[in-house]
This record gives C-alpha cells, sequence and structure tokens, in this order.
C-alpha cells in the first residue's frame, strides 16, 4: 500500500529546507512555527534585522515561486508593525520516479527551491 506524506509532513519538510538554509546564512531563530495554516513560519534576526519568513511546501505542477498577493501584504503589513522584512519561501516537493504520482514515505523526492524571496 502505497504511504503518501500528509501535508503536515510535506510542510515539515519544506521547513527544515527552509530552516537549514537560514542557519547557513547566520539567522538565528526567535520563533518557529511548523503547524500549517500558523504564520510566520520563522521569525529570525539576521545583522540585528527582524526577519518573518512564510514558508509553503507546494506541490508538482505549481510554480513553487509563485504566492497569493494579498496574504504576503497583509503578513508584510503585519511585519512592518515590527520593522521586519517579509520573506517567502517556496519548496516545491515532488516524486522523483514520477512527478504525477504523490510523494511517499521512505521514498526519494525532488525538490524545487531557489531561495528566499522578498516581498
Amino acid at each position: 500500500m502505497e504511504d503518501k506524506l500528509t501535508d503536515q509532513e510535506l510542510h515539515n519538510l519544506a521547513m527544515n529546507i527552509v530552516g537549514n538554509e537560514l542557519e547557513d546564512d547566520g539567522y538565528e531563530f526567535l520563533g518557529v512555527n511548523s503547524q500549517l495554516k500558523r504564520n510566520p513560519q520563522f521569525v529570525a534576526l539576521k545583522d540585528k534585522k527582524l526577519n518573518f519568513v512564510i514558508v509553503r511546501a507546494i506541490p508538482y505542477p505549481v510554480d513553487p515561486k509563485y504566492y497569493d498577493p494579498q496574504f504576503m501584504k497583509d503578513i508584510k503589513d503585519h511585519a512592518l508593525k515590527f520593522n521586519a522584512k517579509t520573506y517567502y519561501a517556496g519548496v516545491g516537493i515532488a516524486n522523483s520516479k514520477d512527478y504525477e504520482k504523490p510523494v511517499l514515505k521512505d521514498e526519494a523526492y525532488t525538490i524545487n527551491y531557489e531561495g528566499l524571496q522578498e516581498i
């Protein structure tokens, strides 16, 4: 029986990818929220500047760089109250054997992630 990853598991995978990048880039985490529908996912400091990062796991064939402009405007407006920068991190995740099939547990997957997009 195929055991596909849940939305929460896909989200956690995307969070790990983005979190590792932030850590490698010298960000200091002040808050991490991995629950679906809770935003932002990361609140982090870099060079004494506050940053809000929205993370989304994006299923194939949707372009992971696309985001909902109204939602991101709302997040940015909230971030500005804290003098924070806002970033979007869309992580495309697909089954590496067949992009049309769901991502399965214990099977290889392909990532399409090009880094943070400043909003």
